[in-house]
């Protein structure tokens, strides 16, 4: 029943209102003006740089970041495959990625990629 809402339904004007008037400016008016700030000043750039790159690879606190220090050294790498089967590889150590390394086999010289959160062990020899 429309009845019960007597304000949700009432007329809107047909004409629009007119807009309030704006006060007109004396010249003899006085005019204040506020000083603007200045700009706060610019920091001065650290001499700290920080290196580009994953901070998983520059930071030797991660096993990346370890190894890219260990790049060129004899390594045996043992890897966990499943939950009991151990296997060991044996190379130099050529590259290091932040999910692989790379293992130079010295017997065939070829390349081996592994996974390097299968690593449990690393032997370095100098």
């Amino acid at each position: 029943m429309i009845s019960n809402y007597p304000n949700y339904f009432r007329t809107m004007p047909m004409t629009p209102e007119p807009e309030p008037e704006m006060p007109e400016f004396d010249s003899s008016d006085e005019i204040r003006q506020t000083p603007m700030p200045s700009p706060p000043p610019m920091p001065t750039p650290s001499p700290f740089e920080m290196a580009p790159g994953s901070p998983v690879q520059q930071d030797i606190n991660y096993t990346q970041g370890y190894l890219r220090t260990q790049i060129g050294k004899r390594v045996r790498v043992t890897y966990l495959l499943g939950t009991v089967a151990l296997q060991d590889r044996t190379g130099v150590l050529e590259n290091v990625g932040i999910s692989y390394i790379i293992l130079r086999n010295e017997e065939t010289n070829t390349k081996e990629l592994s996974d390097i959160y299968s690593i449990k062990f690393v032997v370095i020899f100098d």
